[in-house]
């Protein structure tokens, strides 16, 4: 028998036609009518190539063959129910579910910590896999069930991608503390003369300083690309490198910062992406108020300088 061949329904109203032992009464709790669930109970017949139910002056009696599988049939279907019911609410004590996320280790730093203490506490069993999908493929990913969220730059404009604003930051050129151009403020001289490093998940391509840069007519020396901050902060401690980066990055390590001497360098704005086919899942909408309300968090505890 080829299940991909049935028709689930089928198997309600034998489950039906069982319990009630009459095709009429059988249709009433179904919601269909009796030529319904006569064509229903011919079309399991054939898959079964057994009669199933046979008419008699005391009803429809089930067949050997109905009597064998009417248990599985109802725990499927029980087991179905239970799924469907599941789906529509998301109990976070209860929940045993991976979330698939997508970010760099910047954002894994700043938001990954403080979720998981919330999760000891609300959510013991659910997981979290993080990992940086490329950018070109995030919406298919998003769309496929691979991912469930991605935390990037406002970048993604695919209609079915649904997204909103974390957190946004300023650029800041950062160095080692004792850097020989550790002071308040750099002139564009200075930066220029600065050996750079450049952070990126692309193989290749400009980032925002460099386009603002090369507007003026001008470029920076980039010794070392790589898509970790967090190692990048390693090499610069050793060297008299420098970085430019979001300054939430600074504040969180043992770095010097000063303003980029620089003009129209975009903030940068984090945001969480998700998409539009899981907009209204119960789960999906619980860890989303979980990153959105730990960002505000964030942002509410630098405003005061904790």
């Amino acid at each position: 028998m080829n299940l991909n061949k049935v028709d689930l329904n089928l198997f309600i109203v034998f489950d039906a036609i069982y319990t009630e032992a009459n095709l009429t009464r059988a249709g009433q709790i179904v919601g269909i009518t009796q030529p319904a669930v006569s064509n229903a109970l011919a079309r399991l017949r054939e898959t079964f190539n057994d009669p199933l139910f046979v008419r008699t002056a005391q009803g429809m009696v089930p067949t050997p063959m109905a009597q064998n599988i009417i248990g599985p049939v109802r725990n499927a279907l029980q087991l179905l129910r239970v799924s469907v019911q599941e789906s529509r609410i998301f109990n976070p004590v209860q929940a045993n579910k991976t979330f698939r996320i997508s970010m760099t280790d910047l954002s894994e730093e700043i938001l990954l910590p403080p979720l998981f203490q919330r999760l000891r506490r609300q959510a013991p069993n659910v997981q979290i896999e993080s990992f940086l999908a490329k950018r070109r493929e995030t919406t298919k990913e998003l769309a496929a069930g691979r991912l469930d969220f991605a935390v990037d730059a406002p970048l993604n404009t695919d209609p079915q991608v649904r997204h909103v604003k974390l957190l946004d930051d300023r650029y800041v050129c950062v160095m080692r503390k004792g850097h020989p151009l550790a002071k308040d403020k750099l002139t564009l001289d200075e930066y220029l003369s600065l050996t750079h490093i450049h952070i990126s998940s692309r193989r290749s391509g400009l980032g925002y300083v460099d386009l603002a840069l090369g507007k003026m007519g001008i470029q920076r020396k980039i010794a070392l690309r790589s898509q970790h901050y967090l190692m990048a902060t390693m090499v610069l401690s050793d060297t008299d490198m420098a970085m430019t980066v979001p300054e939430r990055l600074a504040r969180r390590h043992d770095l010097h910062a000063v303003a980029l001497p620089v003009n129209d360098v975009p903030p940068l704005e984090t945001h969480l992406y998700w998409h539009e086919s899981t907009d209204q899942d119960p789960a999906n909408r619980w860890m989303r108020e979980q990153l959105i309300e730990l960002s505000q968090s964030i942002a509410q505890k630098e405003e005061r300088g904790v």
